[in-house]
């Protein structure tokens, strides 16, 4: 089951009648949210997949007539799905590739767990709409996600601006590592040998 990564969200804690909790601090006016309960209510902007691989290949093409189907490929590395929902804007981009591309989720020889950049290794990009979905019964619903055309726009921001971060990387440059990714809208075929399995689920 996947391990969620993000920012805590801070609960009320228990307690019999009114009494007000030791330590804690006055409560805030009548009819303003405390700051927790402010980030609490805040929708997600984003969501974030993340799975080391040892390998990976993605299709991007289906085969057709005469043609046979095209694939990108990774060696060990780190498969990123991405999903961006409504209100997501271009000043959000530049956050989540700083975070995913920094965050220490992927094992090296040592069996240390380094950011992908310090592995080095390997990036696949994969627009994943469903991870936007939300169970209403025994259906899933997408009302949340980003409309098409915008959508294509962030991902195709989020691709070019981890391609520049790898290629400005020493290790990464002198390693030879590669960004690959699929295309936005259509349909892919993934074949994935993992490490672990080690994911985690971020959220902006």
């Amino acid at each position: 089951m996947p391990a969620a990564c993000g920012a805590g969200k801070a609960f009320p804690g228990g307690g019999g009648g009114d009494r007000p909790q030791r330590g804690a601090g006055p409560p805030p006016p009548s009819g303003r949210p405390g700051p927790a309960m402010a980030a609490a209510a805040r929708p997600a902007l984003a969501r974030a997949l993340l799975q080391q691989c040892l390998s990976a290949r993605l299709q991007v093409k289906p085969p057709e007539r005469g043609c046979e189907a095209e694939w990108v490929e990774i060696q060990r590395g780190l498969v990123i799905y991405i999903c961006f929902f409504k209100d997501a804007d271009e000043d959000l981009v530049p956050k989540i590739v700083n975070m995913l591309l920094n965050v220490k989720l992927s094992e090296n020889e040592s069996g240390e767990y380094v950011s992908v950049l310090d592995l080095p290794g390997d990036v696949l990009i994969i627009p994943q709409a469903t991870l936007g979905g939300k169970l209403k019964g025994r259906k899933m619903q997408y009302h949340a996600n980003i409309e098409k055309e915008k959508g294509l726009e962030l991902y195709s921001q989020f691709v070019t601006l981890c391609e520049k971060e790898l290629a400005a990387n020493a290790k990464c440059m002198e390693a030879g590592v590669l960004v690959k990714h699929g295309t936005y809208g259509n349909r892919q075929v993934l074949k994935l040998d993992t490490n672990g399995p080690y994911t985690h689920l971020i959220e902006f």
